[in-house]
């Protein structure tokens, strides 16, 4: 039964990734261009009888195959990871139905993975930030996801606890609030990095975060739905589909 909803995970990473692609050339490839035309205006102002280095891999290549193998990449492997996920907790931690699970599932997976560490470091284009701290950000990035997939296991165990003697309303409150207070802490105790240029236009750096949330946005609700209604029809077809505890 995992096997085969893995499948179907990844066939939904698969379509997901597909919107995700349209999405990224129609509203994220126009602000990667403003912000590489920037770069190269600063570039021509500090140094302008430097040649022209020519470049590695070509803008077209890098906005036309590169994007769609990264972001098809990346989605079908989250399709992946989310279906183990939903078969480890199907049944066992939730007695909620496919579809409900699916959908707290790439609720909580949105928060975790992409909302909370872009509260702290926030996602730039090109000509922002220094490749010498590269590292260093990287590295301050992945912790802040840890952090957040962490705290969020924890508030859900939290909220599974406290479920017989507060009631399911009261135990998730607890348990949101408590996630709110530890990311709080985290975000208070690792580094501020901020190396946007003062000149560098602040519509430009909006609309570049605003295109990387929905890409986000795009690939994990489409995940989630199509996930959700991929597994019911499965489960349902081999016996295995359990009666949402509402419906009872």
């Amino acid at each position: 039964m995992t096997g085969s909803l893995l499948v179907r995970g990844m066939i939904a990473g698969l379509i997901a990734g597909l919107l995700a692609f349209g999405f990224a050339r129609v509203f994220g490839e126009p602000q990667v261009d403003l912000a590489i035309a920037f770069e190269e205006r600063m570039a021509a102002v500090e140094n302008p009888n430097a040649p022209e280095e020519p470049a590695v891999v070509s803008r077209e290549t890098q906005a036309g195959i590169g994007l769609f193998t990264g972001v098809m990449t990346y989605s079908v492997a989250m399709g992946g990871v989310f279906s183990l996920v939903f078969a480890g907790l199907y049944g066992r931690a939730s007695r909620l139905g496919p579809r409900g699970l699916a959908a707290v599932l790439g609720v909580a997976t949105f928060i975790a993975l992409i909302i909370v560490p872009d509260l702290k470091y926030a996602p730039n284009p090109p000509a922002v930030g220094s490749p010498e701290t590269i590292g260093v950000r990287t590295q301050l990035f992945f912790v802040m996801i840890a952090a957040s997939i962490f705290a969020m296991a924890l508030a859900f165990a939290v909220a599974k606890n406290l479920k017989e003697r507060f009631g399911a309303w009261n135990a998730a409150i607890i348990a949101g609030v408590a996630y709110v207070v530890f990311i709080a802490i985290v975000h208070k105790l690792l580094p501020t990095i901020n190396e946007v240029p003062e000149n560098f236009s602040a519509m430009n750096l909006y609309n570049f975060r605003l295109a990387t949330l929905g890409l986000q946005a795009t690939i994990w609700t489409v995940i989630s739905l199509l996930f959700g209604y991929l597994a019911e029809r499965l489960l349902s077809q081999t016996g295995n589909y359990r009666v949402p505890a509402a419906a009872r």
